[in-house]
């Protein structure tokens, strides 16, 4: 039989070349939980996915990474002490700071009472029995933007909140990319609650540089656990983002995650829920607002596996110019998992008529006793609406901001506390200003 060798991409070639020369120093051997020898294996046998691959239908991310910018180096002291004194996303929330510079831990406050924050290469290296919850979310297995972070893993952060931890101040992963030539950065987050445990977790990503990053964040929340994430992207143009988000939820366990995105050039932002508890409620929403170019995609799969569960996925997309939105999601129904309870929507508005939005929603149900639907829409702004407001003195700008905040305030609405949801209102309502 003859041997087929693939032919590779410049990116795939120089992605392969970075990991022969690794800059990571996690201990992430073939005996390691990252198993990273499994990821680099199945970058070089199928490289980066492509519209043939139907999850990757709308994203072809072999097409949209031209070439592989290098992993990043540690930042030095002045670049780490001036990241941490630019904030700017959740700047007037008080919260517990953990910064990442260039993909690597650079900083962190001390953390409160009941909350335990270990780096990960320390958590690695003393075979942390916290570990055992990476990788548990069965249908992010084999996804390639996840396996790409665990290939090129280079830092990441352990927390771990106590069982009957009410932790009350926010714990903010704070993400910033500085520098002057293109990099590719793979940190990895867990985040783990034990019963009766409660957290609010931000995430934010800023910078001033076209990078590459390919950030993993995990949940794992024990029985009654309770966990609200509010995630933001603002990176700078040029960017290609790669994102995934996994949860476990327990018994009665209740987890909230919120994404805005206004930011990058090209995004893939992934979502994956396993239900390994009963009667637990997920709440996932996004808002994102696209002009010029730019493309962004959003993906999740909710995997209901044992009755009573509840989620709910609410999602707008605000598009301009020839910019291209991308919602798919799935809401899997396993055989035991009777009284389910799924609902799913996507709705977006095309302000330009060369703006595009792929919508591709779906159920896949094996139970018979269960409540699940789903839903998309696409349109432009309601004329009788606008006509409304102008007839009543408003200009017709600000008839149509006022329209296009009402349309994305109801996805912002599903973040519970006050102060963090005003400050992505905020960077929502200056985003939308800036539409062409």
């Amino acid at each position: 039989m003859t041997d087929i060798t693939p032919i590779r991409t410049q990116a795939e070639t120089q992605l392969l070349d970075y990991l022969r020369h690794p800059r990571s120093s996690l201990p992430v051997g073939d005996g390691s939980v990252i198993r990273r020898a499994d990821a680099i294996a199945r970058l070089e046998r199928e490289g980066l996915p492509n519209r043939r691959v139907e999850e990757w239908k709308y994203t072809d991310l072999r097409a949209l990474l031209r070439e592989a910018a290098p992993p990043a180096e540690r930042p030095s002291a002045a670049d780490i002490a001036e990241a941490r004194a630019q904030a700017r996303v959740f700047a007037d929330v008080a919260a517990v700071r953990l910064d990442f510079v260039n993909g690597h831990l650079a900083a962190q406050d001390a953390p409160p009472a009941g909350v335990t924050v270990i780096g990960l290469a320390q958590a690695l290296a003393e075979e942390h029995p916290v570990l055992s919850n990476l990788n548990r979310v069965d249908v992010a297995g084999g996804n390639a933007s996840y396996e790409l972070n665990r290939a090129f893993l280079s830092d990441g952060v352990v927390v771990h909140v106590a069982a009957e931890q009410a932790v009350a101040q926010p714990l903010h992963l704070r993400f910033v990319n500085r520098g002057g030539a293109p990099f590719s950065t793979a940190p990895r987050v867990l985040v783990v609650l034990d019963k009766r445990a409660s957290l609010t977790v931000l995430e934010s990503h800023e910078g001033d540089v076209a990078a590459q990053p390919n950030s993993v964040v995990e949940f794992v929340l024990a029985d009654d656990a309770q966990l609200e994430h509010a995630r933001v992207n603002t990176e700078a143009a040029g960017t290609i983002a790669l994102s995934t988000i996994t949860a476990v939820v327990g018994t009665r366990a209740a987890f909230r995650s919120v994404n805005l995105h206004a930011g990058t050039s090209v995004s893939r932002h992934q979502l994956f829920v396993a239900y390994e508890g009963e009667d637990a409620r997920v709440t996932l929403g996004g808002v994102t607002v696209l002009s010029g170019t730019q493309h962004a995609d959003t993906t999740l799969v909710v995997d209901h596996a044992v009755p009573g569960g509840e989620s709910r996925e609410l999602f707008k997309t605000v598009i301009d110019g020839e910019a291209k939105g991308v919602f798919q999601g799935k809401i899997v129904v396993r055989p035991d998992a009777q009284k389910t309870d799924g609902r799913m929507m996507s709705a977006a508005l095309l302000l330009s008529p060369d703006a595009t939005m792929n919508n591709k929603p779906e159920l896949e149900i094996w139970a018979d006793d269960v409540q699940c639907a789903h839903g998309a829409t696409c349109g432009e702004l309601d004329d009788e609406l606008l006509f409304y407001l102008t007839a009543r003195g408003l200009p017709r700008e600000e008839a149509e901001a006022l329209l296009l905040q009402a349309f994305i305030g109801e996805a912002l609405e599903l973040v519970t506390d006050e102060a963090i949801r005003e400050a992505m209102t905020g960077l929502a309502i200056d985003r939308l200003a800036k539409l062409a």
